[in-house]
């Protein structure tokens, strides 16, 4: 009877044991959970139609000493290196735009892509755009669909977004190289239902 009683006894601490693991376990994961940056929205344009795993790899691979900032960094840097890219291409603004993918070479905090894309023209030799995005339906001359070299106008939520065409992949989107895409300057691959107008400046 008292091997028997010893028995359920060892059984019963060792439920227990095994119990308090996963709740430590389950702590633990909380707390990992909630040590990650919040989801915001903000003024920087995204392309959530390709979302990367490798970005994800990219974020979880800066030490964790760092601030959450350098680890959205290192993720955008991984997501431009996932984009689909057209190649090389002879287009004097298409080049230039690539020269700053992975930077901001603006200076502004937020709604910077417009004045990326004056940045861009002014130093290829074209007249500025202006900053505002939206303002680039009204800049140069309409073409009727994506072209490399020309500049894709986009509506967002609470504004615009603009870039300049690098290429177009398989299923006839563009891909554009923009600033202020997840507060980078990248190349990336937007839905072609997305541009409102294409514009070749004069």
């Amino acid at each position: 009877m008292t091997l028997h009683f010893r028995q359920l006894s060892l059984l019963a601490i060792s439920l227990i044991v095994a119990a308090s693991a996963g709740s430590a376990d389950a702590r633990l994961k909380h707390r990992q959970q909630a040590s990650e940056p919040p989801s915001q929205i903000d003024s920087a344009d995204r392309d959530m139609r390709y979302p990367s795993a490798s970005g994800q790899a990219a974020y979880a691979a800066v030490p964790r000493g760092r601030t959450w900032h350098h680890r959205r960094a290192a993720q955008a840097a991984q997501s431009h290196s996932n984009s689909a890219s057209a190649g090389f291409t002879g287009d004097a603004l298409v080049e230039d735009a690539r020269k700053y993918i992975g930077t901001n070479p603006t200076g502004r905090a937020s709604l910077w892509c417009g004045a990326f894309m004056d940045m861009v023209l002014k130093q290829t030799g074209h007249k500025g755009g202006g900053n505002l995005a939206l303002g680039y339906l009204h800049y140069g001359r309409r073409v009727a669909g994506p072209q490399v070299g020309a500049i894709a106008v986009m509506g967002r939520r609470g504004g615009g977004h603009v870039g300049v065409v690098s290429g177009i992949d398989a299923n006839g989107n563009p891909i554009i190289v923009s600033g202020n895409h997840n507060h980078t300057v990248a190349e990336s691959v937007y839905p072609r239902s997305r541009i409102e107008a294409y514009v070749l400046p004069n």
